[in-house]
């Protein structure tokens, strides 16, 4: 080759790697193990150019660790169960499984030409009966030790799709498919007992010192650890007490009405008791079960007649109102309302005509009117009704205060609590894991048999009504009772997909064991060193999979280790484009690909002469049509250049823009790269002491700087310092032997960013064997000192010249070459200098 035509290259050496299983994980104890994982995608049938930056991250880091002497796990698969699939077969007549299983080939095929350094041979898809048969092994396993159970709950339902939504399906509280009105509706569910663990989960984020301090905050305020103070009203009417736990008791002197929830016991006793109470419930009952929901829905609520006695007065009554906002999986599913300090509460009263009772004010001016004023706990406010304490003091110290005296008067405890739920993991729709029970006439709800596992998803089903086929297939549900043997019914709830990617992780480390995780595999595997995704699973996915490690962990299933399954977080930006849109005929946006317009002078244009409206820097959505396909990409400039460019642009942490002249300008780079490394190969130059010296100076820097990037994340300052060092051996005078030794560590260095292009270089420089298995170049700490210095020469106070000198020449001898450089010469024209100031290793200042 002459020039770099990545088309002629990729392929080769793709090919030779597989050959070689260099990427191929065997467990050793001759080296380190080193885990890294990105998180894995779903099978929506098309890779883009974020997935190109998230992966190639982790091949960065796999590639280096296999350079540094470690054995490396970096497998990939598919988290493929999932609603999709199924609104795919509604739409088309098709069938999910044959819609999941085209689009992880298409996929597939798409990947493996960006050179990626995956173990291959461990790929599972999570919809795979090998793999979700495991995790229904593991379902009874849960079972048996109490942590998953089954109970009434009041759930988001879709009427139209007749399924439960998660909190995410509700968008502005309708079904996110159907675009039906959510209603409420209580329905028996499988939960999974994640709120026992709310105290370990929150300490063990203590220990996660490589996590983003945002993602661990975020999960600390999901799990919410609060004190506050559990008490009862007394009804007026019978001396029952409504029980309500409030982690504000400090606003207890401006309670304006009690609140109980459409599904609170009391609320159902009326209702059966009433119609005006039935009528109300119904309509309230309609809408998500979400905070988003219910902050944006109308405040409802219906007045019960029953009054309760404040429990530090009594004879102040506060009425008992049924309130749509108030949910049963909350607290005890009654609260006492202080508008003046509760949004939610303003708004109700406000609408209701109820009191509102100011408790504390700000210190320092006055509370906006016409809204609840809401401080921090950790605010300090001035407190005008005094039980809670004294006059000015944090909410916090209020709260204490307010529990303490409370807990004196002997009506209420102090208890701390968590707004972490458990988890409902039962979902009415086909595309999901079967839940491996039965329901039997006479034993109840059994665990199936493990000898009958899995238990598979009938083929023969259709979506041509709404609902789930499970519940109206002919056979499917049809069974013996593994106790008694007696005819039973299978459940036909399906498994929330979140478990399906809950352990994944572990199962990579033996993805064709005949139990859940083979325990030598694991012991050896696990943790995960390094894991790679992006922050919208801050929460959910990170924290139930850590519930999932120490469920496991109790199961036997995994080390006790490995309670905490990720030693290292890292959570990539994603990549932007350019939206390019005009006006249709009906007045909304119209969206164009980036390949259909062509720029010019900063605009942009259509074929047909159309100019489009540029929306800069947009996040990457199909619907915007702003992708930019990777395919493409290849086909253009080749895989590296993809590679490089979404590694170099920003910092990995941080949002790349895409763009054509950026890809352009990669491009060209490594074109330049091969350039450099083909003459240097070709060149017979004699050595040269000095300049030879200099260079390989320059590179055990580079060596040093690429180094400390890599083991930080800093991939892009890692480029940097390679387009610097590139140019210093573009220009170096060095001999054959010292450049074509610096070309082949270039190589190196590039190596785990542009694999196909390092491999090209190192074989035509003439190194050994394939680059991807050679050991990583290490600095020299001695070349990384500087035996000489630049010093700048001012004459006159600008700057003229420079010279290059031994760091401990003496001053005199500095002085004597200032004195004889052409630049000194010329401007003193013979003279001698009024002044002549040697800063040492700095600068030198001549006054002519």
């Amino acid at each position: 080759m002459t020039r770099y035509v990545a088309a002629e290259i990729e392929g080769k050496w793709q090919e030779a790697w597989d050959k070689a299983d260099i990427f191929k994980a065997v467990r050793s104890d001759d080296k380190p193990k080193y885990y890294v994982l990105e998180m894995f995608p779903y099978p929506s049938g098309r890779i883009h150019i974020g997935h190109v930056r998230n992966y190639t991250m982790g091949d960065v880091i796999a590639r280096y660790k296999i350079a540094t002497g470690h054995n490396v796990l970096h497998p990939m698969g598919f988290d493929a169960f999932g609603m999709p699939a199924e609104n795919a077969a509604m739409a088309s007549g098709g069938h999910p499984k044959t819609w999941t299983y085209d689009n992880i080939d298409t996929m597939v095929n798409q990947m493996k030409p960006l050179g990626f350094g995956l173990d291959w041979s461990r790929m599972f898809a999570t919809c795979d009966p090998e793999y979700y048969g495991q995790q229904q092994s593991m379902f009874i396993d849960f079972i048996e030790k109490g942590l998953v159970y089954r109970k009434n709950a009041v759930v988001n339902w879709d009427p139209v799709d007749m399924t439960v939504l998660a909190n995410e399906q509700v968008i502005d509280g309708k079904g996110w498919r159907s675009g039906a009105e959510v209603e409420r509706r209580e329905l028996t569910q499988w939960f999974f007992k994640i709120s026992d663990y709310s105290d370990e989960l929150l300490d063990g984020l203590s220990g996660l010192d490589n996590w983003p301090a945002k993602v661990r905050l975020m999960q600390e305020n999901w799990i919410g650890k609060s004190r506050g103070l559990q008490f009862g009203f007394e009804r007026t009417d019978n001396g029952e007490k409504i029980e309500v736990y409030t982690t504000r008791p400090d606003t207890l002197m401006g309670a304006s009405f009690v609140g109980i929830s459409p599904d609170h016991p009391l609320a159902k006793q009326l209702e059966a008791e009433r119609e005006d109470v039935a009528a109300f419930c119904a309509e309230a009952r309609k809408g998500g079960t979400t905070a988003e929901a219910i902050e944006k829905a109308d405040k409802l609520g219906f007045d019960t007649g029953l009054t309760v006695k404040h429990p530090l007065d009594p004879n102040w009554e506060l009425p008992v109102w049924i309130a749509n906002f108030i949910l049963m999986d909350y607290g005890t599913g009654a609260i006492f309302a202080c508008p003046a300090h509760d949004e939610r509460d303003y708004d109700f009263a406000t609408k209701y005509d109820l009191p509102i009772i100011p408790v504390f004010e700000p210190v320092e001016g006055a509370a906006e009117a016409g809204k609840a004023y809401v401080p921090t706990k950790a605010e300090k406010v001035r407190y005008i009704k005094g039980y809670a304490g004294a006059e000015v003091q944090t909410g916090e110290e209020g709260v204490n205060t307010a529990v303490d005296h409370c807990e004196a008067a002997g009506f209420g405890e102090g208890v701390t609590k968590f707004r972490l739920r458990d988890w409902g993991l039962s979902r009415q729709r086909y595309w999901g894991c079967p839940i491996p029970v039965v329901h039997c006439d006479d034993c109840g709800v059994v665990p199936e048999k493990k000898e009958n596992l899995p238990v598979e998803l009938p083929e023969d089903v259709s979506f041509d009504i709404p609902g789930n086929p499970l519940d109206r297939h002919p056979t499917w549900r049809n069974c013996t009772c593994p106790n008694c043997g007696k005819p039973a019914q299978r459940e036909t709830d399906t498994m929330d997909t979140f478990v399906d990617s809950s352990w994944y992780f572990a199962r990579f480390t033996a993805p064709r064991a005949d139990t859940p995780t083979d325990q030598a595999e694991a012991e050896y595997w696990m943790n995960v060193d390094q894991y790679i995704g992006g922050i919208e699973h801050a929460i959910l996915h990170l924290l139930y999979s850590r519930f999932f490690a120490r469920a496991m962990n109790i199961c036997g299933h995994l080390p006790e280790k490995s309670k905490e399954p990720f030693n290292a977080l890292f959570t990539q930006g994603m990549v932007t484009h350019a939206i390019y849109q005009t006006e249709g005929k009906d007045g909304r946006p119209v969206y164009h690909y980036p390949e259909e317009v062509e720029l010019r002078d900063g605009k942009g244009f259509l074929q047909d002469g159309r100019e489009v409206t540029i929306v800069p820097s947009a996040k990457m959505s199909k619907s915007k049509n702003n992708v930019v396909d990777p395919v493409q990409i290849i086909d253009q400039y080749g895989a590296d250049t993809a590679r490089w460019f979404v590694l170099s642009d920003s910092p990995p942490e941080r949002d790349v823009e895409w763009t054509a002249s950026g890809a352009e300008a990669a491009h060209k780079h490594l074109g330049r790269v091969y350039r450099i490394c083909a003459e240097i190969a070709a060149s017979d130059a004699a050595d040269n002491v000095k300049e030879d010296e200099a260079l390989l100076r320059a590179m055990h820097k580079a060596v040093h700087e690429v180094t400390g990037g890599v083991d930080s994340f800093g991939f892009n300052a890692s480029i940097a310092k390679l387009y610097g060092f590139t140019n210093t051996l573009s220009k170096s005078k060095a001999g054959a032997a010292a450049k074509r030794q610096a070309a082949k560590v270039l190589a190196q260095l590039m190596s785990p960013m542009t694999p196909h292009l390092a491999e090209e270089c190192w074989q035509v420089l003439g190194g050994e064997g394939l680059i991807a298995a050679a050991a990583w170049p290490v600095a020299d700490e001695k070349m990384l000192v500087d035996d000489t210095v630049t010093m700048p020469i001012q004459i006159n106070g600008k700057r003229r010249a420079e010279i290059s000198v031994a760091k401990d020449m003496p001053k005199e001898e500095v002085e004597n070459l200032v004195l004889a450089h052409e630049a000194v010469v010329k401007a003193l024209d013979g003279g001698q200098p009024k002044k002549l100031i040697v800063v040492p290793g700095r600068i030198v200042n001549v006054v002519v």
